[in-house]
C-alpha cells in the first residue's frame, strides 16, 4: 500500500484530498490537529508515533524529526542499496506529502505579536519533511499548495501515478515556498536584532498580477506585492473600474502617491512619466485639481492624478472634462463614480490614507546586483531653515516655497519648481545641468513667474540659475545650500532683492 503523510496548519480542502487518497488506496500519516481532523471527519489515518514509535515531546517541536519518517522520504527508489536499508530498519516508503507550515507571517501581522509568539511559530519540522521531499522528487509528489490538491489526485487517478513534469513543478514551488518562509523569518529576525545592513539580505514577494508587457511590447514583465507591505500602496490599492494597470501605470500611480502622501491639506496632483507636472492645493479636491490642471493643462493629458481626499460629484465632473490614465483617491462618492465609470478604461483606485504609513526599503536593481536604501521621508518640516540673504522671505513667499519644496523632492534630477503658494507653475526635470532645468521651468511658467518662487532638489554650483530667475520674475528661492560657491549666488540674490532660504538637505532622485 502506498503512503501518504499529511500535516498541514492551513486545514482548506484537506479532508477531501485525504479521502480521495484513501479511495486511491494510500494509507495516511498524519499528526496532531490535522490526524485529530482526518479522524473527526471519519478518514482512517495512523499517527506518526505509531510509526516512528516516539511520542511528540517538548509541546510538539519535535514529531516528525525521526529517521522511520525521513528514510521513507530520501530514500532514493532506483537505489537497490537504499532499498535494501529501508528493509533491514522497517521502513516504508512515502509517496505523496502534503505539509503546509506554522503561520509565522499571519503571526507577525498582528499588532500585539511577541518575540516569543513570532519565534514559537517558526516551523522546523515542516520544512525539513518538504525539502527532503522536494529533494527526492523523482519519486514522491510534494505538496504545499491546496490549489495543487486536484492536479495530483486526477493525475493518480488516470495515471496510477504522478507524471515527472508534475512532480518538478511542485518541487521547484516548495523550495520556492521555504525559501519564502525563511527570508521572512531571516527579516524579522534581522529587525529584531537591530541590524541594519547584514552581510547579505533576501526579499521576497508574491505574484500580484501578470503583466501584458513591460515599459515596452517586447518585454515581459509581472507584477509582484511584498507580504505585509505597507497597505499605503500601489500594490494593497484596490481598484474600483478600469482596465488592468500597465508595468508603466503602476510605476507612474506610485510616483503620484509618493507624492500627494507629503500633503496634509486637501491635494491634487498629476504625473506624466515618473514627474510631477502639476500639483494644488485648496480647500476642497474639486480645488485642488483645479489648480493642478491649470499648473500644466497639456502634459496632464494620459497622465496620472492622485488625491489625499474624497473625490466628489464636482470633482469628477471636472476629470472627466480631459483623459487620463489613473485616478487615485482615499474614496470616491456615489456621484463620482457614476461620473467617471461612464469612461469604461480609466482606472480607479482607492488606497486607505489614513493611519500610520510604514516606511519601507527602497529597492532598485542593476545588473547583477541590488541597491538598498531608505525611503526620502526628509520634509520641510524636518529642515534646519536657514535665511541666506539680507532679506526674508514673506509670509506669503513662505507658503510657496513650502510647497514648491514638497515638490521638487519628486522630481527626477536635476530638478527646479516654480510655484506660487498654492499651486506648481513650471516643472523642469531631469537635466543634465541645472541652469537647463531651471530654463524648462521658467520658461513653463512664462509670465506666472513673476513674483512666484523657485526651489532646487541641490545645491546652485554657480550663479547662473539665480540669474534666470531674476529676469523671469523669481522673488524667492528655496535650495539646499552647501556649494563652495554658495557666496556667489547669494551675492546675485542679495543685488536682485531675491530672498534665499537654505534647507540643508538635497532631494536627489535618479
Amino acid at each position: 500500500m502506498k503512503r501518504a503523510l499529511i500535516s498541514v496548519s492551513d486545514k482548506t480542502g484537506v479532508v477531501d484530498f485525504s479521502k480521495a487518497l484513501v479511495e486511491l488506496g494510500f494509507e495516511l500519516l498524519s499528526t496532531g490537529g490535522t490526524k485529530k481532523t482526518l479522524e473527526d471527519n471519519g478518514v482512517p489515518v495512523t499517527g506518526v508515533d505509531e510509526i516512528t514509535g516516539f511520542p511528540e515531546i517538548l509541546e510538539g517541536r519535535v514529531k516528525t524529526l525521526h529517521p522511520m519518517i525521513h528514510g521513507g522520504l530520501l530514500a532514493k527508489r532506483n537505489s537497490d542499496d537504499h532499498m535494501k536499508q529501508l528493509d533491514e530498519q522497517g521502513i516504508q516508503p512515502i509517496d505523496v506529502v502534503c505539509v503546509n507550515l506554522y503561520p509565522f507571517q499571519q503571526t507577525i501581522a498582528k499588532p500585539d505579536v511577541t518575540p516569543e509568539d513570532a519565534i514559537e511559530n517558526i516551523d522546523i519540522g515542516g520544512p525539513s519533511m518538504l525539502r527532503a521531499a522536494a529533494k527526492n522528487h523523482e519519486d514522491l509528489a510534494v505538496v504545499v499548495d491546496a490549489a495543487d490538491y486536484e492536479t495530483v489526485l486526477s493525475e493518480l487517478r488516470e495515471n496510477g501515478e504522478v507524471s515527472k513534469t508534475t512532480k518538478r513543478k511542485l518541487a521547484a514551488k516548495v523550495f520556492r515556498h521555504t525559501a519564502a518562509y525563511d527570508a521572512q523569518i531571516a527579516e524579522y529576525m534581522t529587525e529584531l536584532a537591530g541590524e541594519e545592513q547584514p552581510e547579505r539580505v533576501t526579499f521576497t514577494y508574491e505574484l500580484k498580477q501578470h503583466l501584458r508587457y513591460g515599459e515596452n511590447p517586447h518585454q515581459k514583465a509581472a507584477f509582484y506585492k511584498k507580504p505585509l507591505g505597507s497597505a499605503f500602496s500601489i500594490a494593497n490599492a484596490k481598484q474600483l473600474h478600469g482596465k488592468e494597470l500597465s508595468y508603466n501605470n503602476i510605476h507612474d500611480a506610485d510616483a503620484a502617491l509618493q507624492l500627494v502622501k507629503d500633503f496634509d491639506e486637501p491635494a491634487a496632483v498629476a504625473v506624466k512619466h515618473m514627474n510631477p507636472c502639476g500639483a494644488g492645493i485648496g480647500t476642497s479636491s474639486s480645488e485642488a485639481f483645479k489648480k493642478a490642471y491649470e499648473a500644466d493643462p497639456t502634459s496632464i493629458f494620459g497622465g496620472i492624478v492622485a488625491f489625499n481626499r474624497e473625490v466628489d460629484g464636482k470633482t469628477a465632473r471636472q476629470l472627466h472634462e480631459i483623459f487620463l490614465e489613473i485616478i487615485i483617491a482615499p474614496s470616491f462618492t456615489e456621484e463620482a463614480l457614476d461620473i467617471l465609470t461612464s469612461k469604461k478604461n480609466i482606472r480607479l483606485l482607492t488606497i486607505p490614507f489614513e493611519g500610520a504609513q510604514k516606511q519601507e526599503k527602497m529597492l532598485t536593481s542593476v545588473e547583477g546586483g541590488l541597491l538598498v536604501q531608505d525611503q526620502d521621508s526628509f520634509t520641510y518640516d524636518d529642515a534646519q531653515i536657514t535665511v541666506a540673504t539680507k532679506r526674508k522671505p514673506t509670509d506669503e513667499e513662505l507658503a510657496a516655497l513650502k510647497l514648491a519644496w514638497k515638490v521638487v523632492k519628486h522630481v527626477k534630477s536635476n530638478a527646479i519648481v516654480v510655484a506660487g503658494n498654492d499651486m506648481t507653475l513650471g516643472v523642469g526635470a531631469g537635466q543634465m545641468n541645472r541652469v537647463g532645468a531651471a530654463k524648462i521651468a521658467l520658461e513653463q511658467a512664462g509670465e506666472r513667474a513673476k513674483g512666484a518662487v523657485l526651489a532646487s532638489d541641490a545645491f546652485f554650483p554657480m550663479s547662473d540659475t539665480v540669474e534666470e530667475a531674476a529676469r523671469a520674475g523669481i522673488t524667492a528661492i528655496i535650495q539646499p545650500g552647501g556649494s563652495i560657491r554658495d557666496e556667489e549666488s547669494i551675492k546675485a540674490c542679495d543685488e536682485h532683492g531675491i530672498a534665499m532660504i537654505f534647507t540643508g538637505v538635497r532631494h536627489f532622485k535618479h
